[in-house]
């Protein structure tokens, strides 16, 4: 027995041999030497004295007055972030949860390395599990002069054999994510909502698709999504890029570079029509074409601390973005629009939700369905609220799976081309007065354990413009109903007179449906 015991330890400690390790803190001693590139004096100007702001400038000159459009389809989030890294003039501010290194990501990385190189400041931050790599192409821009890259909450240990059993041994704090989404310009622009950095994030073409929905932000919202940046920023958990050795690799980025040129070369004619559109979204911008509906609005994130936290602490947490639903919740008197990619309500909002149905405020409810989500996880775990908010009087829809399932041409948004369609907003209209955008799920891992932000803005006009766009979804969503004890699920398919009905998810098989019922095994808590 005891000889067994020293050839596991044998065989468990080779693989840290040689590997590299990156710090967890920027505690670490390794860290003493760190000079940051990027410091309070490149952020020492005005905005609203950038193009960016000039453009509008009138409308901007009431305090506390902002702009918001949506931007409801993938190409468009892709073209907007692109034409304002075009614009900017002082400062990139980048944050996200997933950076995937594909070819859209390349480009976009392309545009922050222009922006770079005509004196803009950079600044990316990327959560270190979402990210899963050390010599991703927005790593290696950190050695560029003018672009700084760091790390949240980074994995110690980089060798792949022992980078996921490390999370059994610091689970706390790595089963905790940064799943911010922020793309700041100028301090004076930015755009937020669900959409990570990734081709099926922004192109319909891919095969598996996020239907998602962002919104650009112009004017006085934008300093406190700065300020938010920043916390995340300067908090010790942010591991600059610098301490990565394949990070610092000069022919990695050598090569990269090579890439870029050999885009450019290979694919003149697409880059010619891609710039043609890039200026074409400039020049909409500023001849002050942009759909911007005005009004006031808050943005609030989680602070970096809760990744911190215990799990008894995580669990009694309420921080400002819960606490600002729950009373937007209670102020509303007419209805509530929600569009929700991964929806998990709780014992506690699924009583706040009936009640508030019963007393008049009525819910139109749209969700992934089992065959549209990639989280069969989190759907077992909405099946067990989805019976009793139906009961209440709420309207629950569920996303269809792909295109060929769609009526006809009344609304299919980013689902042209997608074989797989998932939805991925995170979006809610109060009293079509009210919006709610960001990155926050309505699930337990977006209350308790992963860092989000939202938008919350106040604008008639913008709110009917949400409100009719998750309308939309609901036509190319299945209606679910209850006979009796019984599910149904009703909706249109191409070509068809008449809706049909199921009694079972549409478009599953029996082993997706029993491979859902084993993931309801898991505790909601962890989901």
């Amino acid at each position: 027995m005891a000889l067994l015991k020293k050839v596991s330890l044998i065989v468990f400690t080779l693989p840290l041999v040689g590997c590299t390790t990156v710090p967890t803190t920027t505690q670490d001693r390794r860290l003493d030497g760190y000079v940051p590139k990027i410091t309070a004096a490149d952020f020492d100007y005005d905005p609203m004295q950038t193009p960016i702001a000039r453009r509008y400038a009138k409308e901007l000159a009431t305090p506390g007055v902002s702009g918001a459009t949506l931007i409801d389809d993938g190409v468009s989030a892709f073209v907007i972030r692109a034409a304002f890294a075009r614009m900017a003039t002082k400062t990139i501010d980048l944050q996200t949860y997933i950076y995937s290194n594909d070819f859209s990501s390349k480009v976009l990385v392309g545009e922050l390395k222009n922006a770079a190189d005509r004196g803009v400041k950079v600044r990316i931050l990327l959560d270190d599990y979402g990210t899963k790599s050390d010599i991703v192409d927005v790593m290696l821009l950190n050695q560029h002069p003018n672009i700084e890259v760091k790390v949240f909450n980074t994995v110690a240990n980089r060798s792949r054999f022992l980078y996921y059993p490390q999370f059994l041994m610091d689970f706390n704090r790595l089963n905790s994510r940064m799943h911010n989404k922020l793309f700041i310009v100028d301090n004076v622009a930015y755009i937020t909502g669900g959409r990570n950095v990734g081709s099926n994030y922004f192109y319909p073409e891919t095969a598996s698709n996020f239907s998602d929905t962002d919104v650009l932000f112009l004017g006085d919202m934008t300093r406190y999504a700065t300020d938010s940046f920043n916390q995340y920023w300067q908090h010790h958990l942010s591991i600059p890029a610098s301490v990565f050795p394949k990070a610092k690799s000069k022919k990695a980025l050598k090569k990269l570079e090579q890439n870029f040129a050999e885009i450019q070369r290979k694919s003149a004619e697409e880059v010619k029509r891609y710039n043609k559109i890039i200026t074409m979204a400039q020049r909409e911008y500023n001849a002050k074409n942009f759909d911007f509906s005005w009004g006031r609005g808050k943005f609030l994130a989680d602070p970096p601390e809760k990744v911190e936290m215990t799990m008894a602490q995580k669990q009694e947490y309420r921080g400002e973005i819960i606490t600002a639903l729950q009373r937007l919740w209670d102020d509303t008197e007419r209805e509530v629009y929600l569009s929700a990619a991964y929806f998990v309500p709780g014992q506690g909002g699924l009583e706040h939700m009936m009640k508030e149905e019963k007393s008049g405020v009525h819910m139109t409810i749209v969700t992934n369905s089992l065959a549209s989500t990639n989280a069969p996880t989190v759907y077992a775990k909405w099946e067990k609220y989805r019976k009793k908010l139906i009961a209440s009087g709420a309207d629950v829809y569920e996303f269809m799976l792909s295109a060929e399932n769609l009526r006809g041409k009344e609304h299919d948004r980013e689902r042209k081309q997608s074989s797989f369609s998932v939805l991925h907003s995170k979006t809610i209209v109060f009293d079509d007065d009210i919006s709610w955008i960001g990155s926050f799920n309505l699930d337990p891992r977006s209350a308790y354990f992963n860092t989000e932000n939202v938008a919350i803005f106040e604008s008639p006009e913008f709110a009917k413009k949400l409100r009719d766009m998750i309308i939309g979804d609901t036509v190319t969503s299945w209606h679910v109903t209850m006979d009796g004890n019984s599910t149904r699920w009703t909706g249109w398919r191409t070509g068809e007179a008449a809706p049909r009905t199921y009694r079972r998810s549409p478009d599953t098989s029996v082993f997706r449906r029993i491979w859902k019922s084993l993931c309801g095994l898991v505790p909601e808590k962890f989901v």
